[in-house]
């Protein structure tokens, strides 16, 4: 009798870890923004139009990221597709630092989105991919730990260059040149997907890596579940991705994607000066408080990890999006009074986001789709969340005005999330400890 399969969990830990730094730079450029936001606005005379295209280039270089990486990583491979990923960072960082007047910084932004973007999609994919069944929910969420990560540390280097003068800003985005140089060196002693070598026919590669990550028996059983799910594949034209049986899964996967956004939070954390600044807090204070929505970002995203493969995907996702609706409507009331205690409701809406949306959303993102649809199901739904992104920071500052105050536009994302929780409960069924092999019969029967 053959004994239960082994796999080796330190070295599966490290290679995800090192996947997951695309995550820490993704929380890089996400968070600088919120920082240099108020030295952009005095450097470009920014108005609310493009103070909200500035921040919102990002997501529309997101986009194109996604459809970059689609193609390379089904080309290539996932791990060129990532070492081009870090790259773009790289430049791109260094690209804004130097920016000469706005349009060039936009097109620098813009290119950084592209690595953003590509790091969105290949890097929960990757750990999704080289994670045996029981802990590839706590992998995947390696990738959220490693975006809050980037998110504090850049917040406090943010903090710290607050008093270096008008040029602050061409520091905080010139830095994250090094986590990127720090990522490309480590994506060269990551071994390439074996799912991905499989379904390119080079099975002897696949079997060594595969012997790697645990015992025989392991490698065995894992290269078999791969095998016969790769033999089933057929080839899938981008419009048979939208009929049954695959419609109920771009349906939960754009729908998951748009509703992350569309929640609201992501304003918290690029508009934060302009959120604590409506209720007079001082530069100063605005950018500590980046420092503290950083803090309780990674506490709770800790939690997550600990939650997502023992309560599940799903509850954790209702839970989520029902809190953050009953937060936002006391966060309205409390920016209206001008109370500081909008920062406690902030920081706690921070905290529910943390331990539920945003790690599982990436989760189920990339556990949902079977083997012959994960690359371009994986793409759209990303794409959709980036798409999602950009209409959410570009349309905050207009609906600040629109609206007649900050305060009105947490009712609208209040409302956003009842709908959601209603969605999470119709649309999406649990994954916990099932096999990415076994998705098709969860989500299609």
């Amino acid at each position: 009798m053959k004994s239960k399969p082994g796999y080796r969990l330190g070295y599966i830990v490290v290679i995800s870890f090192i996947s997951a730094l695309g995550g820490y730079l993704f929380g890089f450029d996400f968070a600088v923004i919120s920082g240099a936001l108020p030295f952009l606005k005095e450097q470009f005379s920014l108005n609310a139009y493009w103070e909200g295209f500035t921040t919102g280039s990002l997501a529309l270089g997101c986009i194109a990221g996604c459809l970059i990486a689609g193609k390379t990583a089904e080309s290539y491979g996932r791990k060129p597709a990532l070492m081009l990923a870090g790259l773009v960072f790289m430049a791109s960082s260094l690209a804004m630092a130097f920016s000469p007047d706005l349009r060039f910084f936009i097109c620098s932004r813009f290119a950084a989105g592209i690595g953003v973007g590509m790091a969105s999609m290949l890097s929960p994919m990757y750990i999704a991919e080289v994670s045996p069944a029981p802990i590839r929910g706590r992998m995947v969420t390696t990738y959220q730990l490693a975006i809050v990560i980037g998110i504090l540390i850049t917040n406090l280097v943010n903090y710290s260059l607050r008093n270096v003068g008008e040029d602050a800003w061409r520091w905080m985005f010139g830095l994250g040149a090094a986590p990127s140089a720090l990522f490309c060196v480590g994506i060269m002693i990551l071994p390439e997907s074996p799912r991905w070598l499989i379904l390119k026919g080079r099975e002897d590669r696949a079997k060594k890596i595969l012997n790697d990550f645990g015992d025989s028996n392991y490698a065995e059983l894992a290269f078999t579940s791969i095998k016969n799910a790769t033999s089933r594949r057929e080839t899938i034209s981008l419009s048979s991705v939208f009929k049954k049986p695959f419609l109920t899964l771009i349906v939960a996967g754009v729908g998951l994607a748009v509703l992350q956004q569309f929640c609201g939070i992501n304003v918290v954390f690029n508009y934060t000066s302009a959120i604590f600044e409506s209720i007079g807090f001082t530069k100063d204070d605005q950018l500590k408080e980046t420092v503290f929505i950083g803090a309780v970002n990674l506490l709770f995203t800790f939690l997550a990890i600990a939650f997502v493969d023992r309560i599940g995907r799903r509850p954790l996702m209702v839970l989520g999006n029902a809190g953050l609706a009953i937060l936002y409507i006391a966060i309205a009331l409390s920016l209206k009074a001008g109370s500081a205690f909008s920062s406690v409701l902030l920081l706690a809406a921070i905290g529910v986001y943390a331990v539920s949306l945003a790690p599982v959303t990436w989760v189920l993102i990339s556990e949902i789709f079977p083997t012959r649809i994960r690359g371009v199901g994986t793409s759209i739904a990303v794409i959709s969340l980036w798409s999602a992104y950009f209409i959410l920071t570009f349309t905050f500052p207009l609906l600040a005005e629109l609206m007649g105050g900050i305060a009105n536009t947490f009712y609208v994302y209040a409302g956003i999330c009842v709908f959601a929780t209603i969605f999470i409960v119709i649309k999406i069924r649990e994954t916990k400890g099932k096999t990415l092999e076994e998705m098709d019969a969860v989500f299609t029967h």
